[in-house]
């Protein structure tokens, strides 16, 4: 599913307006009745409803769905802030007059003081002060309505995206002065600034309006972010050959583990087993061959010349992806080991957890890792390799810039892991739980990337494969076990029947 930028969807609708010859008012109205339908499923008549509406096309919506609620016998209160008395947009003027000539409707056009209406815990808010075509943070009388709206502890309603909040980026933008909703009512489209962690205390649960916007335009229209669902996913799974041997199924060479931290190469082997690599080899200390050969017997052991951390990366044989990093330790050895690899060998590699912080150590290496090669950081991970980052939103625009520079895909993992190609296009996974936060999780999913590389899938979809099979794991795995306690086993255990899922579904 794509996400579209606020300038896109504007003219999303537009394109929706021309093609089916509608007025502004149309589509608006369209917007109101999914808004008030989805107020009235969740609401009594009784329930007390107070409306904040601006003077632009969101303040409109706002409008328009409260005189549909009145219609259905609900009475809301509704206050317009028309503080400059002559800028109301012209849809906001029209569905201003269309309620009031309803007659009986609690309505207040606020021009210029105003006694707030009390507000507690029972309170429904109808947020339509801004929506997406906010030009610049909020500011003046509306920042202090704002505050009371957050300080009322009503449940807070947004239509399209709480106000103060932009569609994309919000760095530098005074938090204080965003609208915290308990549920934000998107129409058509998320967008982007939805799926940074920092927002989330102000969008609170999402729920998309289809309104049935113009399909050959949605399809037409451009765009650098894009939402992986299950339907992406099970277009580009292929299933496995009948014919096929373990080598047309890729071998995978895993550089990983060391004393005191062998599970973590077990992980990444299971993972990258289950997700169906042909052939698993470790390459680990001497110390981690009884660990690795008891855990998962069906992984090969290659034994480094240390008995207890990498000091040599050398490759005995050709492999068709190598990995490194889970549990492989950051000892001045290994790091040799790393910067000699990096410099020697060429094609794409998966590079996660120890072998980037052995970057980190040197980070002239950056510059020798080979064209087309995954990096998988967590936030920490990446801060480490490209400077302190505040915000998930400033993680991913140095994401995309760096991708770009050193040629690589770049995994920022998270609520919403996301994936970045050097072209600029970014990959939001949406699958995957919150018990997946567990020591271990991303070595699972090292393996995992690792066996889509190996079996042949291009590289980007390697990962967004990889990503989206390793989250939907975790939610098989946590309804079994629950999520909390939920233990990476558990995800590398069920990576085979995600993927089974996922082409079960390709058959119906």
């Amino acid at each position: 599913m794509k996400i579209f930028i606020t300038s896109t969807i504007k003219e999303i609708d537009e394109a929706t307006i021309s093609a089916e010859n509608i007025s502004t008012l149309d589509l608006m109205e369209r917007a109101a009745q999914e808004v008030s339908c989805e107020i009235v499923s969740r609401w009594r008549q009784s329930q007390r409803i107070v409306v904040f509406a601006g003077p632009g096309n969101n303040g409109g919506d706002a409008l328009a769905v409260s005189r549909l609620l009145y219609e259905q016998g609900y009475r809301p209160e509704v206050y317009l802030f028309n503080t400059k008395a002559s800028h109301l947009s012209a849809a906001c003027a029209t569905n201003r007059d269309r309620l009031v000539a309803l007659g009986g409707v609690d309505f207040t056009e606020v021009v210029r003081d105003l006694n707030l209406p009390k507000l507690g815990p029972g309170d429904v808010v109808l947020d339509g002060l801004f929506g997406s075509g906010l030009r610049s943070p909020l500011k003046g009388g509306y920042t202090a309505l704002v505050q009371y709206i957050n300080d009322s502890n009503a449940c807070v309603v947004s239509i399209d995206v709480p106000s103060g909040l932009f569609g994309e980026w919000n760095v530098g933008s005074d938090r204080r002065n965003i609208v915290r909703a308990d549920l934000t009512l998107a129409l058509q489209f998320r967008r982007l600034s939805f799926f940074f962690k920092e927002n989330a205390e102000f969008v609170g649960e999402v729920k998309v309006l289809d309104l049935d916007m113009d399909a050959n335009a949605i399809a037409e229209k451009p765009a650098d972010y894009y939402l992986i669902e299950r339907s992406d996913v099970h277009e580009v799974l292929k299933p496995l050959n009948p014919y096929i041997n373990k080598y047309d199924n890729g071998t995978v060479l895993l550089v990983a583990g060391s004393y005191g931290m062998m599970g973590a190469a077990v992980l990444a082997a299971r993972g990258a087993m289950r997700a169906g690599a042909g052939l698993v080899t470790v390459h680990a200390p001497r110390i981690g061959c009884v660990p690795l050969q008891t855990a998962a017997p069906e992984a090969l052991f290659e034994a480094d010349a240390s008995e207890y951390f990498t000091s040599q990366i050398d490759l005995h044989h050709k492999f068709s992806v190598v990995a490194l990093g889970p549990g492989m330790s950051t000892s001045p050895e290994t790091v040799d080991a790393v910067d000699s690899f990096l410099k020697t060998y060429r094609q794409p590699c998966v590079l996660d957890a120890d072998a980037l912080r052995c970057i980190y150590k040197r980070p002239v290496l950056l510059r020798s890792i080979p064209k087309g090669s995954v990096l998988t950081p967590h936030a920490a991970e990446f801060d480490a390799l490209f400077g302190r980052h505040d915000t998930d939103e400033e993680r991913l625009k140095k994401a995309v810039e760096v991708s770009k520079l050193y040629e690589v895909t770049i995994v920022l993992k998270g609520k919403y892991s996301m994936t970045v190609r050097p072209d600029g296009k970014v990959y939001i996974n949406s699958s995957g739980n919150p018990g997946m936060a567990t020591a271990g999780s991303g070595d699972v999913l090292t393996g995992v990337i690792a066996a889509f590389m190996a079996q042949g899938y291009p590289t980007d979809w390697s990962v967004v494969l990889g990503v989206y099979v390793h989250g939907l794991a975790g939610d098989l795995a946590a309804r079994k076990h629950g999520q909390h306690g939920l233990l990476a086993g558990d995800i590398a255990e069920a990576v085979g029947p995600a993927i089974a899922e996922i082409l079960q579904q390709n058959k119906r």
